[in-house]
């Protein structure tokens, strides 16, 4: 396999990831954001912690999606981390459902 065939090859993989991530951010409340992972998550309970004077976070996350393009099984039932790094957690926005308009539902 030649440097150009492993290269086209990860991009091919990274395109199927935004793909999937694309096909399934409508089924998650939550971005969140490490130093290592990005994830997707319907729950989240973020803590901060503290040990020897250092502050470090504590991550659960419930019924997750997990960013690594090596990753065969990406979604997971739970998560834990524990980091010293930042943390991001993001909620994501819902669309409302509008069932007005068409035949059959009045405004």
């Amino acid at each position: 396999m030649s440097a150009e065939d492993l290269e086209n090859y990860e991009t091919d993989m990274e395109l199927a990831l935004y793909r999937e991530y694309r096909d399934v951010v409508g089924l998650f409340s939550y971005v969140v954001e490490t130093e290592r992972r990005f994830y997707l998550a319907n729950q989240v309970d973020l803590q901060v912690r503290s040990a020897a004077g250092e502050v470090y976070f504590e991550l659960t996350l419930a019924d997750a999606w997990v960013w690594d393009v090596y990753r065969s099984a990406r979604f997971v039932k739970s998560v834990r981390v524990v980091t010293f790094k930042d943390v991001n957690v993001e909620e994501l926005a819902k669309a409302e459902l509008d069932l007005g308009g068409g035949p059959g539902f009045p405004r």
